[in-house]
């Protein structure tokens, strides 16, 4: 036996006692269970989940705000020992006193908002005690049992009303953002899925190829014996075998590493073994792109976004307008009031309290400031909508192309599987010609990367279809196959 014998019959050993090395029972899945896991176990999806719940707790927050708010304040054993700097309003000397005493007091406030105006109004009750420890022990209740107090920027900015606008439009958004973000992840599975596929079937062909290699360089020896072939000859079928045993150990490692990379984006441990079911079967789906734009813009974030950020735009030229010119501040406070020396008697006879008040803010030099931040708002709002204007034409563009690319797919998968079959067509009958000697190794070599390229184009253009829907299904949320709208258990996420 020669030595290069002996080499490929111990590579065949080494594979096979490799292959067989350790017997693991494999988890069957099929594309939408490999989805499924993913949008129940991964990382992405936990993501995906507390960014909506941040949303949610965010849009709690400015509801609460259009509440009434109850709060209690209270300053509680505020000692004081100094020296307090007091003028006789007589004689006009300075002099100083000693201050020695302690404060207490609590006060309710019960307020609301007022998004109409952008006022607050609020409704209070406090109670005061002093007690003075020098020159005389002495000791002072001031109660106020109720007083109403509002406030209100007569010509300012109502922030209120903007966010009024915006923020329900926002918590829509996550809600759409979150479905748009599990349909990138299920794309990313499907993508994982084709790749374990695609290593999956080449590590297969790699070990067919070493069978038939092995078988080819034993025939070929029988064939150099009985002079029908030189040793050139049989050189190159030994030098196939070789080859065809490293391209069954890369592949090999190709297929561990990507079912790695899918086990663990789908929750699994990294030693598990899948069986993935492959279908190539291809739903008879021809879309309208006129039906796709509608439901993309329907359902999608995309609309509401520009929404939004037309918005915002106004709102920034609102608040500089507010900022820039004449500004009146009115506040009042009505209610009841007392003082007594001891504490009953500091609800009894209470008086009228009153103040009533309006603040101006007059620019009367400011350089042009107030002027030019009002024009850089009206520019940059301006900016803004010829960017959501282009953002829209590009926005019909990109899904007018992605229609296309779908619906062209089918067709493309129908030749890539029919170039598929008549390469392995041709591949299986050059080998029945090779073992009669009708054709060289070279020519088989040829037919064999032939072969493999169409399998792996066809297994591609069936991944790409898929990919090319499940990008449609994310722009506009829509299932094409089901046709239902797809949706999620908002409230489920947020327990």
């Amino acid at each position: 036996m020669s030595f290069s014998k002996i080499s490929v019959l111990f590579l065949a050993l080494g594979v096979n006692t490799f292959c067989g090395a350790q017997v693991i029972v494999p988890r069957t899945l099929t594309m939408q269970q490999v989805v499924d896991l993913a949008q129940e176990h991964s990382i992405t999806a936990m993501n995906n989940k507390n960014n909506f719940a941040a949303s949610y707790w965010g849009f709690r927050s400015y509801k609460a705000r259009m509440l009434p708010q109850l709060n209690m304040t209270a300053n509680v054993g505020t000692f004081n020992r100094t020296l307090n700097k007091v003028q006789n309003y007589q004689t006009g000397e300075w002099s100083y006193v000693a201050d020695y005493s302690m404060n207490n007091d609590v006060a309710l406030n019960f307020s609301q908002n007022i998004p109409l105006t952008g006022g607050r109004i609020s409704l209070n009750t406090s109670l005061s005690r002093t007690d003075q420890y020098n020159p005389n022990r002495l000791t002072t209740y001031y109660s106020r049992p109720v007083y109403l107090s509002y406030s209100q920027d007569i010509l300012g900015f109502n922030e209120f009303k903007w966010s009024k606008q915006t923020e329900p439009k926002q918590y829509e958004i996550a809600k759409r953002q979150y479905i748009e973000n599990m349909e990138q992840l299920s794309q990313n599975a499907i993508a994982l899925f084709w790749q374990c596929v695609n290593a999956k079937e080449n590590y297969e062909r790699a070990q067919k190829s070493f069978e038939e290699g092995k078988r080819l360089y034993e025939a070929g020896q029988t064939r150099f014996e009985m002079g029908t072939i030189t040793l050139d000859q049989l050189m190159q079928i030994e030098v196939r075998v070789l080859n065809d045993s490293l391209s069954l150990s890369n592949s090999r490692v190709s297929l561990r590493t990507t079912m790695n990379r899918l086990c663990s984006y789908i929750g699994y441990q990294e030693d598990t073994e899948l069986k993935l079911i492959i279908d190539y079967f291809i739903p008879e789906l021809v879309l309208d792109y006129e039906d796709v734009l509608e439901r993309a813009l329907e359902n999608s974030s995309f609309r509401l976004r520009q929404e939004v950020q037309y918005i915002q735009s106004d709102e920034s030229v609102a608040r500089a307008k507010a900022n820039s010119g004449f500004n009146a501040t009115l506040s009042a406070t009505l209610g009841l009031s007392g003082t007594a020396s001891k504490f009953n008697d500091a609800f009894v006879e209470l008086k009228d309290q009153e103040q009533v008040g309006v603040r101006l803010t007059i620019p009367i030099l400011d350089w042009g400031q107030a002027r030019g931040n009002l024009r850089m708002a009206q520019a940059q709002a301006l900016t803004k909508r010829n960017t959501l204007e282009q953002d829209m034409i590009d926005y019909r563009q990109d899904l007018y192309t992605k229609v296309m690319q779908f619906n062209d797919q089918r067709s493309q998968c129908e030749i890539a599987k029919r170039a598929a079959q008549l390469a392995e067509d041709s591949y299986e009958l050059a080998l029945r010609n090779f073992s009669s000697g009708s054709m060289t190794m070279s020519q088989l070599d040829q037919l064999k990367d032939k072969r493999d390229t169409a399998l792996s184009t066809y297994q591609s253009k069936v991944a790409s279809f898929w990919s090319y829907y499940y990008d449609i299904r994310r722009a506009t949320l829509y299932d094409y196959i089901t046709g239902m709208d797809i949706s999620a258990e908002f409230d489920e996420l947020i327990k």
